[in-house]
This record gives structure tokens, sequence and C-alpha cells, in this order.
């Protein structure tokens, strides 16, 4: 009896980039193709200008301790080792003022941020099949940066985070534009975010804009890139009126203008 051996040759290359923590890894695809970390299969995107292309998005948390990620790209008869090696940001330090009881809230306000806690950490879980984008990312204001994305913080002399947006230049009432098309998931008054709107853009891309002085936007509503959401203000944690904006991808706040520039790379 004669036995016929199929052989399947796979050719692995292997690939180095560098990440920053904070920070978005982008890579372009075939199509049918798989991008695995571990065991985990990283989401797929339509590329928004070539057919038959996809691409991935993999955000670095800022809290990592990882030196290194591995990735494996498979497609067909091929399989690629993608290795990034992570390097610490250099991000600066910043001291600020604000109202002490952002800082220690009373335990009055504990079940209401407790709850704003769970109601973000649900939606940013959830991933929306459906892209409601097709046009580069916007930035949401043309002023002045006042505080970058990273920066490490001490409120008050005591309380210790990093910022997790950029913050803009924006007196009380500048109009708030959505930096893309999505669905606003969240439109209400937060304890440290002061009145915030969130928008869903689909595949698990998020947006946020904090510290409105008024909202124009309901919860549910489908929103156009460039429309008014709300006017800028001082509301929440804050040291005076401005926009802090955010970019939120699986459950992690990433460098929002690293974000844009790599996604709209895309449309290039």
């Amino acid at each position: 009896m004669n036995r016929v051996f199929i052989i399947f040759l796979f050719l692995t290359n292997i690939f180095a980039y560098e990440v920053t923590n904070g920070r978005t890894f982008l890579l372009e695809v075939e199509k049918n193709s798989q991008v695995l970390k571990g065991k985990t299969e990283l989401n797929l995107l339509r590329h928004p200008t070539k057919k038959d292309s996809y691409f991935v998005l993999l955000p670095v948390s800022y809290k990592t301790k990882d030196k290194e990620i591995k990735l494996l790209h498979v497609n067909q008869n091929k399989k690629e080792k993608i290795l990034l090696h992570v390097n610490k940001g250099d991000y600066k330090k910043e001291t600020l003022t604000v109202n002490p009881k952002k800082v220690k809230p009373p335990k009055s306000e504990e079940n209401r941020i407790y709850k704003e806690y769970l109601e973000s950490k649900k939606i940013y879980a959830t991933i929306t099949k459906k892209r409601y984008w097709d046009k580069p990312f916007l930035m949401p204001l043309g002023s002045k940066i006042t505080s970058d994305y990273g920066n490490a913080r001490i409120y008050n002399g005591s309380l210790k985070s990093f910022h997790s947006g950029t913050d803009f230049r924006a007196p009380t009432g500048t109009k708030i534009k959505a930096s893309n098309a999505g669905v606003v998931v969240v439109a209400s008054d937060r304890y440290y975010s002061g009145n915030a709107v969130i928008l869903d853009h689909g595949e698990g891309i998020y947006s946020s804009y904090s510290h409105l002085s008024k909202l124009l936007v309901k919860k549910g509503q489908k929103i156009k890139q460039d429309e008014i959401l709300g006017l800028s203000g001082a509301t929440g944690r804050v040291t005076g009126p401005h926009l802090h904006f955010s970019i939120i991808i699986d459950s992690k706040r990433i460098d929002p203008l690293d974000f844009i520039t790599k996604v709209n790379s895309l449309f290039d």
C-alpha cells in the first residue's frame, strides 16, 4: 500500500519594531490574515482605502511592565514572527492644585464614583462590529496643547496619577467638535470628568471629551464628524477651563495624537 505524505512548508520571517508605552502599534496585513498575541487573535479591521487589505491596532498600556511583546502573523502558507520592543516614554511631570474634594472625595460620593467606573469599564469592553467612520480623524480643537498625554501628575501634593489624554486650551464656551463619526454612549456629568461625552466609533475605538460647561448631545445619538458635542468649561477635576481629549482602545487610554497620526496614515 502506497502512502502519500503531504508536507506543508511554513516560511517564518522575524520582524522587529519599537513601540512606546501608551501608544498604538498599527500593522497592515493582507486578506485572510491572522494576527495572534499569545492565544488571543487581534481584531482584523478593514483598510479604509485599499481593497482586500486590513490592519490591526494594538494599544500598549501606559502602565505595561512588558519589555517585549510577541505577535504572530499567519497568512496562508506564511508565518511571520513580530517582536515589539517596548520603550519607556519620555513623559514629563506636573504638579497640580485642584479642589480637595476631587482628590479625597467625601464618602457621600463614593457610590457615584464606583458606578461611573463600572459604567466606563463596561463600555470600553464592548466592541461594536459596525464602523461609523470613513474619514481621517480630526483634532477636536486647533488650539494650543496645554498638557501632553502621559505626563506624571501629582494632585495637591499627594495623589499620584498619569495624564490619560491631551489637554487643549479652550476658554469657557468654546465649541467642541467630534473627531470622527460615531454614536454617543455617554453624555452626562461625571465626578472626575465633569460634563463629558464619549463616542463609540465602532470596532472598539472610543473618543472622550471632558470638562464641558454644556452638553449639546444625548446618549444614543448618531454623530457626524465635526458635529458640535458641547461647550468647553471647567467642570470635574480641573485647574481651569480646557478640553481633555482621550482615545480608548481595548480599555486602554492611549496617546490620542499618536493614534490619529497612525490611523490617518492609512488614507495617504
